[in-house]
């Protein structure tokens, strides 16, 4: 068996029950091929970098599989099939961790990062001193 991190992006318009469902399913899927998931993580609905499949927004999900590779592709085939999956990933990695992901770390701490980093394009630009031009001396006769 081997440890992979499998996270895939669902639909914006299906609601959290839905897509708790969905992992569900993919949950016994893995677990019908002789796998485990240690960990689910629901980090919620966030805002896309570009649009995918015309979907602006997407419900992120992060599981955390011990799992064979023919179970991962198994899961994988089914995500691909999925009209509901927009994107999904799977890595392999040596060991999972315990605490949160970076994924929901990042989620919970986002307006303590918005508030401390500082807006430049608000700030009004500074003008530059220029230096006064040298009066001319009479010239000596």
């Amino acid at each position: 068996m081997s440890f992979y991190e499998t996270i895939f992006i669902v639909r914006q318009d299906m609601a959290p029950s839905q897509v708790d469902a969905l992992s569900e399913k993919y949950t016994a899927v893995l677990k019908d091929s002789g796998g485990s998931v240690k960990k689910i993580e629901y980090c919620g609905l966030r805002t896309l970098a570009y649009p995918i499949k015309k979907n602006n927004k997407g419900h992120f999900v992060l599981m955390n599989v011990d799992a064979s590779p023919e179970a991962l592709k198994e899961v994988e085939r089914q995500m691909y099939l999925s009209d509901d999956v927009i994107r999904y990933l799977s890595i392999r990695v040596d060991a999972h961790d315990a605490g949160p992901s970076a994924l929901l770390k990042s989620s919970r701490n986002s307006n303590i990062r918005e508030i401390s980093t500082p807006d430049y394009r608000k700030s009004k630009p500074t003008e530059a001193k220029v230096a006064p031009k040298p009066t001319e001396a009479p010239a000596a006769e």
